[in-house]
């Protein structure tokens, strides 16, 4: 005789229909390239709705997933925080394996636990961290590309990409780097952190905010990288954006080299090591030696 279904336990251990809940966290990971984002949608694969599907095919019904922030096509995230309601029955850390053999192979729950019942994914987090990624080799490199923006078209001054993100920090409109379509009700962003830094033949930027609007990691990379070239000055760039010239803003960086690094929360539902600083940094090793044979 075949095993009771985790539903048909669940029903067993409660006797009815009335269950006592708990509200459980998890840290996720997803390589973004065959999603069309975070969002569940009607048509299109998503990583809320893979969850979803997982979560409810465990407890028998429907169950909404809250992630801490939408993810764009093709975005990756490195520890996407989110949460749901189950039963508390099972207790909160089965979730990680129970999940993860349900999911598919570019999604993974690293940690689950239970937070408090006013504790929300999205409303309780204190600051987003993201990181764009830059390969900036002249050759290609296949084990790069899902992860990176190949850039080989001209060297890159990282200073003056550094000076120009750094103009950013504060409390700013930035609706210049805003993608049209937001149901945002203003383009004010408090940036606390924009910077750069290179990990041969990498080049990495790194914007931390309470909230981003929609699309702007992706622009604003896209334009400070003229700054690298030299095409605009840091200065022209600042006054850019600062007197709101959207129509000037013409491209966005390509989606796969955009990761959802870290999201804040005080205190931290999890401990460090399990979601924050997830996504291996990249770096240039000496290559070994070959011996003569």
């Amino acid at each position: 005789m075949a095993a009771p279904s985790l539903p048909d336990q669940l029903q067993s251990k409660t006797g009815s229909d009335s269950l006592n809940y708990q509200r459980i966290a998890l840290v996720i990971q997803y390589v973004g390239t065959q999603f069309h984002g975070w969002q569940r949608q009607a048509q299109g694969r998503t990583v809320q709705g893979e969850i979803e599907q997982a979560i409810g095919s465990v407890l028998g019904h429907p169950v909404t997933l809250h992630g801490a922030g939408r993810t764009d096509a093709g975005v990756h995230a490195a520890a996407q925080m989110a949460h749901f309601d189950a039963p508390a029955c099972i207790p909160a850390h089965r979730w990680r394996a129970i999940l993860n053999p349900r999911l598919p192979q570019d999604i993974v729950v690293r940690a689950a636990t239970q937070v408090p019942e006013d504790w929300h994914a999205q409303f309780s987090a204190q600051w987003r961290r993201y990181r764009y990624t830059l390969y900036t080799d002249a050759l290609p490199n296949l084990f790069v590309r899902p992860f990176a923006w190949h850039y080989y078209y001209q060297g890159l001054d990282d200073s003056a990409i550094g000076s120009a993100l750094g103009a950013l920090v504060g409390h700013h409109d930035l609706a210049a780097f805003q993608r049209a379509g937001s149901k945002r009700p203003h383009s004010w962003v408090d940036l606390q952190e924009a910077t750069c830094y290179r990990r041969d033949p990498f080049l990495l930027v790194e914007m931390q905010a309470a909230g981003f609007l929609y699309g702007m990691v992706r622009l604003v990379v896209g334009l400070v990288v003229q700054v690298g070239r030299g095409i605009l000055s840091v200065e022209e760039f600042t006054h850019l954006w600062r007197t709101g010239q959207r129509d000037r803003v013409k491209y966005a960086a390509p989606a796969n080299g955009l990761c959802l690094l870290r999201v804040g929360y005080d205190p931290p539902p999890f401990p460090p090591s399990v979601w924050f600083d997830t996504q291996p940094q990249p770096h240039l090793a000496t290559p070994p030696a070959f011996m003569a044979v």
